[in-house]
């Protein structure tokens, strides 16, 4: 297939890359600027130049595709509701010009806010709906389109996506563990997160859009629940740091925009996701990760 990559130079999306050519694939991504367009030169990858608000060069690039992956968001925390307005309007032109296609349409979604004292399934269905709602309700947006002739696949990450040269999440709570001078965990540290390896969910992406049905929801996801405090506690043991308890109500002043969501439980199972696909995660766990150093460079 030849597949246009939104964010194809992120963290996520350049490992997507790589897996795409490994597998025979032809890649084309998007690139906002000369590096990255470089970037993806030297992998052997054509470019559509542009960015999220460019939507020409989205209906440029998706017109041209048998497949879009859709894995670029601004994540503008300073200013969510442009963040979800971009993702909104991304998504709506990506799925109309892949209207009556019947061509793969593969979009990354979190699993933050699904739902509240159990693990997330692939059979919950997103509440956000609607432009107002979080990141514009593109989720469901997306899956709308099954009824227009699109192969909608959504595929929600973990919200530790995790490998060397992670500047994700766990980078920014080891960034806040060296500024405070101690490694620090929300509460009690009961809150759990669910993990994955960069390149299994890279591997995941691919088989989604060669073999997922319309409309399928897939859970990126290796490890349902790891607490937050082993999560600190990995983080203090790979930089000789102490490992305490922040109160809730200093969170935010201690991690920064971070400190919401390391309170925050986000789990999820991949049952479904393991059976449809025969996707066996094979990559370290977050907290062998840690250890190992990943995180200290």
């Amino acid at each position: 297939m030849r597949a246009f990559v939104t964010g194809a130079t992120g963290w996520i999306g350049s490992a997507v890359v790589d897996e795409l050519i490994s597998a025979g694939h032809q890649v084309v991504g998007l690139a906002r600027s000369d590096r990255s367009e470089q970037t993806l030169l030297a992998k052997g990858a054509g470019v559509v130049r542009g960015d999220l608000d460019d939507l020409a060069s989205l209906r440029r690039g998706a017109a041209r595709a048998d497949a879009v992956i859709h894995l670029a968001n601004k994540h503008d925390w300073g200013n969510p509701a442009e963040s979800d307005r971009s993702e909104r309007a991304a998504v709506q032109t990506l799925g109309d010009a892949l209207a009556g296609s019947g061509r793969p349409f593969v979009v990354a979604a979190p699993l933050s806010g699904l739902v509240e004292g159990r693990p997330a399934t692939e059979a919950d269905a997103s509440p956000a709906i609607g432009p107002d709602s979080n990141r514009g309700g593109a989720e469901n947006l997306a899956l709308d389109y099954v009824a227009q002739g699109v192969r909608t696949v959504i595929v929600r990450f973990a919200p530790s996506v995790h490998g060397s040269g992670d500047w994700g999440f766990v980078n920014f709570l080891t960034a806040a563990a060296r500024k405070q001078g101690v490694s620090g965990y929300v509460g009690d540290g009961s809150a759990a997160w669910a993990a994955v390896y960069r390149a299994d969910a890279a591997r995941l992406i691919r088989l989604g859009m060669e073999q997922a049905p319309a409309g399928t929801r897939l859970h990126a996801v290796a490890e349902e629940a790891v607490t937050t405090r082993a999560i600190a506690e990995a983080i203090g043991r790979s930089l000789g740091l102490p490992v305490e308890s922040v109160a809730p109500q200093d969170a935010g002043a201690h991690f920064g925009f971070v400190g919401g969501f390391f309170a925050s439980t986000m789990t999820a199972s991949n049952d479904a996701t393991r059976q449809l696909l025969a996707w066996e995660p094979t990559g370290p766990t977050l907290l062998a990760e840690i250890d190992a150093g990943a995180y200290t460079d």
